[in-house]
């Protein structure tokens, strides 16, 4: 092998590198150019996302900062978060566009609608903790305080607790694309996955129990979501006949022909 063929063999390895660092710089800049202008409404963005807990407290108590840089770093952290969110849309978009160029137009048509329904779940899932489970959950622990403790959660706190939920519940509802990416990849089918339903309703309840701080309400409401979401990938799955069995006797029947 002469010289000019190592070159040309290591060169395309060299190229997908340098792609991938320009598709990784582009997706730290769009982070970026969406935190900067946000961060000067970073205390206000924190209020916002604390109103959930705040509308909750006993009149006349607030929340606290324990630490001496909290009042600075905790919202620059929610601030930097919230970049990383609505940026995801840009960032998968640059992992398609490096992943994609090697894939089958097959592929492609089903990877795609995937990929939408992956970003729009996530989005919901977050929005679903915010909107419908934070009140249930801050109404329930405010109102079983013992007499004579006052409720004044520190904002770190506040914020470490809120962004894993946010994670718990976005991740949660991907479980229709895992279904489906399953099933269309023939590591299962969609009898096999309804025939291990029972398991899998248990196993949304392990999992809201870790993913979740410890109280009921918040593991029921995960673990019943990621439950709907499981028939909602199984249902999509039957709708467009991905890993089904139905095919396989015509299939014997035609080989078995002379």
């Amino acid at each position: 092998m002469t010289e000019q063929d190592t070159v040309d063999q290591g060169q395309p390895l060299v190229e997908h590198l340098i792609e991938l660092r320009t598709r990784i710089l582009h997706a730290i800049l769009s982070v970026l150019i969406i935190f900067l202008p946000m961060f000067a409404f970073s205390n206000e963005i924190y209020t916002y996302i604390s109103e959930p807990l705040r509308q909750f407290l006993p009149e006349g108590t607030t929340m606290i900062a324990t630490e001496v840089a909290s009042p600075f770093l905790t919202p620059f952290k929610l601030t930097m978060v919230l970049a990383i969110f609505i940026a995801m849309p840009y960032i998968l978009h640059q992992l398609w566009s490096f992943i994609a160029p090697g894939l089958y137009s097959s592929e492609k048509r089903v990877a795609a609608p995937l990929l939408i329904s992956s970003i729009i779940l996530f989005y919901t899932g977050i929005a679903f903790a915010f909107y419908v489970v934070f009140p249930l959950v801050f109404g329930f622990f405010t109102s079983v305080a013992p007499e004579g403790v006052a409720i004044m959660t520190d904002i770190n706190r506040y914020l470490d607790f809120v962004l894993k939920l946010f994670f718990a519940f976005g991740l949660a509802f991907e479980i229709p694309i895992a279904t489906v990416l399953l099933i269309w990849t023939g590591a299962t089918t969609v009898e096999s996955m309804g025939r291990k339903r029972p398991y899998v309703i248990v196993g949304c309840f392990v999992v809201g129990m870790l993913l979740t701080p410890p109280d009921v309400i918040s593991q029921i409401l995960l673990a019943l979501p990621m439950w709907i979401l499981f028939e909602a990938g199984i249902l999509f799955a039957r709708i467009f006949k991905l890993g089904t069995t139905e095919a396989e006797p015509e299939l014997t029947e035609q080989q078995e022909q002379p």
